[in-house]
């Protein structure tokens, strides 16, 4: 065996050695060799895929827009160099995923166009709400699809005292305002908002949805209490019979049978009385009713589950107004709407806090308010004082099981309470 073969076979052993060392690690490592696998020594070889609405954006322009009052679908396309037979064939894959005359004013849009040096139309996304898009693929046969926006829940607390509003002291506790909203329809039953103290307090723990870390006006309540004068109430979600309702301490439910107002607070202009001066006929007369000042718009609520018995307009008197009936005893009227809720007729069956129109300022009125009247027996009362029966309590057999939840909710909220006082 000459030099040169010895050197041969000493290079194809050491190789042979080499591999079977490599191949030795990777099984200690657990793991088998793959004729596929590359050896990636410098990580900036490597680029992650950014997806948004389900396109890989690193190969496209992306521009993005708000569709401008009175535009539509074929406006915004044409704009990107599609034809009129293009929109129209595009409207066609529409059918039954999108009604493209849906599209509204001040909502989000996003073109994808082609890198090129002329820049070709790929995808039209529209962003029908935070939560979904609408996804227009404008490459070969067309196509249209609905996405849905990660959505996250994050918990939260708010904790603060009443000074001039509900609305101001959830700002000043750097929450959303519209969470006041929420806590007044929890509390609804049993607080009269429009009636808050100075140095009321409330405690708050809740969820807040989020999408692509933009909070959204979508809260859950987790637990919260309030201190309303000399009493202090608790609001405790439970799930009963297959429904979440809000219970005090007791185990009695928040929601009663009728609201406490039938529109989300605002202030009262007028109250219940036998002899007061009309700002229009300049006279005095009985105002049985409760105004309450708000917005034009204001959506307002069907203070109990109940059937529509009127449905009308008074040029001199109520304007635009609704009567339900909701049992034997009870009929409630909603005066001065500027519109009545789309579906609203007589004989409709409507459920309590649905909305059967909005605040207004028709018939015989000096601006927006809405005049609310109830009758018990047919004879009027002050509808501020109008009873409400709580729903079904918890059960016996649920009520060792609520004491849980209970006791531990209530001990968080007394944490916060603590939390905040040593800030």
């Amino acid at each position: 065996m000459n030099k040169n073969t010895m050197n041969a076979i000493t290079s194809i052993g050491l190789a042979l050695l080499a591999g079977l060392g490599v191949s030795a690690l990777l099984m200690l490592q657990g793991r088998q060799p793959s004729l596929d696998e590359v050896d990636v020594t410098d990580s900036t070889e490597v680029n992650e895929i950014v997806y948004k609405y389900g396109i890989p954006t690193d190969g496209y322009n992306v521009r993005y827009g708000i569709v401008k009052e009175r535009q539509t679908l074929s406006d915004l396309l044409r704009e990107h160099g599609l034809t009129v037979r293009d929109v129209h064939r595009l409207n066609e894959r529409s059918e039954g995923v999108f009604d493209v005359r849906k599209i509204r004013s001040g909502q989000a849009y996003a073109v994808f166009t082609t890198k090129d040096s002329l820049p070709v139309t790929k995808y039209f996304v529209y962003e029908a709400d935070p939560r979904s898009y609408v996804v227009f693929d404008l490459d070969g046969d067309y196509s249209v699809r609905r996405g849905e926006n990660p959505v996250e829940w994050r918990e939260k607390t708010a904790s603060g005292v009443v000074e001039s509003s509900l609305w101001v002291a959830m700002q000043n506790t750097n929450a959303s305002p519209q969470l006041a909203v929420v806590l007044s329809n929890i509390f609804g039953w049993t607080i009269d908002f429009f009636g808050l103290q100075k140095q009321d307090e409330f405690k708050v723990i809740y969820e807040q949805e989020c999408v692509d870390d933009k909070e959204l006006q979508s809260f859950h309540v987790l637990a919260a209490s309030f201190r309303h004068g000399d009493s202090t109430y608790y609001a405790i979600p439970f799930v009963q019979d297959g429904e979440e309702l809000y219970y005090n301490e007791k185990g009695n439910s928040l929601e009663g049978a009728f609201l406490k107002a039938p529109l989300d607070f605002y202030r009262i202009s007028s109250r219940f009385t036998n002899s007061r001066f009309h700002p229009v006929l300049k006279r005095y007369r009985a105002h049985h009713g409760v105004d309450y000042a708000a917005p034009t718009g204001t959506p307002v609520y069907a203070i109990g589950n109940g059937k529509v018995i009127a449905k009308g307009y008074q040029a001199r008197g109520g304007g635009n107004y609704l009567k339900i009936r909701h049992n034997s005893v009870y009929v409630t009227t909603y005066m001065h709407l500027s519109r009545f809720a789309k579906g609203i007729k007589v004989g409709s069956v409507v459920k309590q806090k649905e909305v059967i129109g909005y605040v207004g300022s028709t018939g015989l009125s000096t601006g927006p308010h809405l005049d609310f009247r109830v009758h018990e027996n047919g004879k009027p009362i002050n509808p501020l004082l109008i009873k409400s029966q709580p729903k079904k309590p918890i059960s016996p057999a649920n009520m060792a099981q609520f004491a849980i939840v209970r006791d531990s909710l209530i001990h968080e909220l007394s944490l916060l309470h603590e939390e905040k006082a040593k800030q």
